[in-house]
């Protein structure tokens, strides 16, 4: 670094932000992702004193949008709401993933939120509880299916019919809400989906969820029963966090968090992240970053556990 740069960055850091910022969504608008991507992007933007726009960057499980933002600009415009967690198994679930190293290609500016997977039924079903969908999905074979829409929900599929010795078949969707219609014919006996969209399509009476893929059960749905206490051993936890490229401005990272974490503390984001299914969560920049990095190599293991071959 030169003089004249090491000068300049910390200018460009007290300026910040001197323009319109993006916020990038690697799900297709109406996702349970698009959901909480805007509204972090409308609580965001009366801090920065600048206009928010929502990119919606969907395709390849996620990767499009992680290409992007390890190639964007970093200066802080570019802000990638994403999870974490999604971020790691990537890495993993893909011959080519979207950056060799997500260490050297992501920095955490703050996180957001823990929160669970969930298996999903049509509300109509008879299904009550996970052993339901288990004896009566055993005799069917390969006949049997089910849908996901982002990675967690592979792996999560992929533990449950280890345990279980269920051998549906996954119908992967571009969004979970993709999946809605096949489920309600019964062409889809059940599903492994985010909980903005199992917690959202339960109130509206559409889906019934039967269990949760955290170990432990989270505050904000106390009521649901994980899958640990019904017998398939996993403890997957997502969590959802604020990012941008590596290489942008420590300054410009802090003021980010700042950002970010006098909206997660509001009591209205945290009811509305207990409403979809999440536990606030609030770290530094050094602690996300430390969790990414963890949950990368914990991911590994959880694939593996899955054996699930990565996609070319």
């Amino acid at each position: 670094m030169t003089a004249f740069t090491a000068y300049v960055l910390p200018a460009q850091a007290q300026q910040y932000p001197a323009q319109d910022i993006h916020f990038i969504c690697a799900f297709p608008p109406g996702s349970g992702a698009d959901v909480l991507v805007r509204y972090f992007a409308e609580k965001v933007r009366p801090l920065t004193g600048r206009n928010i726009v929502v990119e919606n960057r969907a395709g390849a499980g996620g990767n499009i949008a992680m290409q992007y933002i390890s190639r964007a600009k970093p200066d802080g415009y570019t802000i990638f709401v994403h999870a974490g967690s999604s971020i790691a198994s990537n890495m993993h679930l893909y011959k080519t993933p979207p950056f060799p190293d997500a260490g050297k290609a992501i920095q955490v500016a703050a996180t957001i939120n823990r929160q669970p997977f969930m298996m999903v039924v049509d509300a109509k079903t008879p299904y009550k509880t996970v052993a339901d969908v288990t004896a009566a999905m055993k005799p069917l074979g390969e006949k049997a299916t089910y849908g996901s829409a982002a990675p967690t929900g592979t792996v999560m599929g992929e533990l449950y019919k280890i345990r279980t010795g269920v051998n549906a078949v996954e119908v992967v969707y571009k969004s979970a809400p993709d999946g809605l219609n096949d489920m309600a014919s019964g062409s889809v006996q059940f599903g492994f989906h985010d909980p903005v969209f199992s917690l959202a399509q339960q109130r509206e009476g559409r889906l019934r969820i039967l269990g949760v893929s955290t170990g432990e059960r989270l505050q904000a749905s106390p009521d649901l029963p994980t899958m640990k206490e019904q017998g398939i051993d996993m403890d997957l936890t997502g969590w959802w966090a604020a990012m941008v490229p590596q290489g942008t401005p420590k300054a410009v990272v802090d003021q980010i968090n700042k950002w970010f974490v006098q909206v997660v503390s509001s009591a209205e984001t945290k009811e509305f992240l207990a409403k979809f299914g999440g536990d606030t969560l609030i770290e530094t920049p050094d602690q996300g970053q430390d969790r990414l990095l963890k949950d990368v190599v914990r991911w590994g293991e959880y694939i593996k556990a899955a054996k699930i071959q990565p996609q070319g």
